[in-house]
């Protein structure tokens, strides 16, 4: 990308979003075009129209979505699949017909079947059935990719998709309700330390498997494929290509935060997908890999958080 290019973040007030406004202007990108929901609201077709033929942006990152964990995504279906069909579907569309030079969608390693064979390989996509709980953003997410892939096919648009693994790390969203499992559990362990608890008790049976990556490197990894990754039709996995189970995590999670009580594991709340971990293959030969071990991304983390809260709540 040219330095003084005009540079579209969708979300980038997200964990996502606003890590790659991090990145960007790290790497001395100052045209950066930024809109918040109350400014620009994506699921309005007329409204994400008229922002791309005035500004006229060159790059998108489409980073913007409607995000939770397992309680929102069960919870909150209809807002989930609606919401997140309209943003992709009227960033992409936009985004081609007013001339942008590249554009990079995100998605979610929730597009894999419940029981995808493990590592999960891109070409894996639509061969079984997906996890109940959060089948509608799922579905969404595919088909963000599948629009990126056919205005690609159809009209040579240079429109790329990735597919980042579980992600944590600064501005991440702490809510014990809607949030996913490492913050939640950050701010559980967080909130049971400071009121002298004797136990956090951790949803599921702690054996599921899981992988985690460090915001920042997704969004370094982002820039990369922004760069390295040209007029391809097959969307690609991002993540670091390592697993723990929900236990260890809790453990490290525990050790960082410095909770001395014990653990309890409810097994009547749901598991979620046994296990997920993506195969990183294809971007490993690109030449791109992770650099944040887990227990320096939490530490790093939990130096935010503590500097937040209790704005968080």
């Amino acid at each position: 990308m040219d330095k003084h290019a005009k540079i579209y973040v969708a979300g980038h007030r997200g964990l996502v979003g606003s890590a790659l406004v991090r990145a960007l202007e790290a790497q001395g990108y100052p045209n950066l075009l930024l809109r918040s929901s109350q400014e620009l609201d994506l699921r309005n077709q007329a409204e994400v129209d008229r922002f791309f033929a005035e500004e006229r942006p060159d790059y998108v990152f489409l980073a913007a979505a409607r995000v939770g964990g397992i309680q929102a995504n069960n919870t909150y279906r209809a807002e989930f699949i609606y919401e997140n069909l309209m943003i992709a579907a009227n960033v992409i569309h936009s985004a081609y017909g007013h001339g942008v030079t590249k554009l990079l969608f995100l998605g979610s390693s929730c597009i894999y079947p419940k029981l995808c064979p493990q590592p999960m390989k891109e070409e894996y996509l639509l061969t079984g059935f997906l996890e109940p709980t959060n089948e509608p953003y799922a579905i969404a997410k595919i088909a963000g990719l599948k629009l990126c892939e056919n205005y690609q096919r159809q009209y040579g648009a240079n429109f790329i998709a990735a597919m980042p693994t579980n992600l944590y790390g600064i501005n991440d969203n702490f809510d014990l309700a809607n949030s996913h499992v490492l913050p939640a559990l950050m701010r559980k362990f967080h909130a049971a330390k400071q009121g002298g608890d004797d136990t956090v008790t951790v949803w599921g049976s702690g054996t599921p498997l899981r992988e985690f990556m460090y915001v920042d490197d997704l969004a370094e990894g982002l820039l990369f494929l922004m760069d390295h990754y040209d007029h391809t039709p097959e969307f690609i996995n991002i993540g670091t290509g390592a697993e723990v189970s929900i236990r260890e995590l809790a453990l490290t999670l525990q050790a960082v935060v410095g909770f001395e009580g014990e653990l309890a594991f409810d097994p009547d709340k749901p598991d979620g997908t046994p296990r997920k971990l993506m195969d990183v293959s294809r971007l490993h030969q690109l030449g791109w890999r992770a650099k944040t071990d887990l227990k320096t991304g939490i530490e790093q983390t939990y130096q935010w958080f503590q500097q937040h809260y209790p704005s968080l709540v």
